[in-house]
């Protein structure tokens, strides 16, 4: 079964920047598409970012201009980088990984942004 384990996400002040990142194993990393989820607090889970097995890149309008999704293929990780983050950005981040029909979800990792 394919495992994912998020890292890097933290408390943050308004204005800072974070890295997140996600390791994938027992799974050929190069054939999946790989994204960004996050979830707040009574809210909805909704879509950050993807990147393609091609990567070929899409933002959510939320993010768009503050956000950076890459993949490392050799190292079968793949980052979110967030810049400028406001309040609105808190929630714990998601990684997924979708090859034609199947799906596998990480653990999360929380991002909070406070003063």
């Amino acid at each position: 079964q394919v495992q994912l384990v998020e890292s890097g996400g933290g408390l943050v002040q308004p204005g800072g920047s974070l890295r997140l990142s996600c390791a994938a194993s027992r799974i050929v990393f190069s054939v999946l598409a790989m994204s960004w989820y996050r979830q707040a607090p009574g809210k909805q889970r909704e879509l950050v970012a993807t990147i393609t097995s091609g990567g070929r890149t899409t933002y959510s309008d939320s993010v768009k201009g503050r956000c950076t999704i890459s993949r490392d293929n050799a190292k079968n990780t793949v980052y979110l980088q967030l810049n400028n983050l406001q309040p609105e950005d808190t929630a714990v981040y998601y990684c997924n990984a979708v090859r034609t029909s199947l799906s596998w979800w990480g653990q999360g990792t929380q991002v909070t942004v406070s003063s």
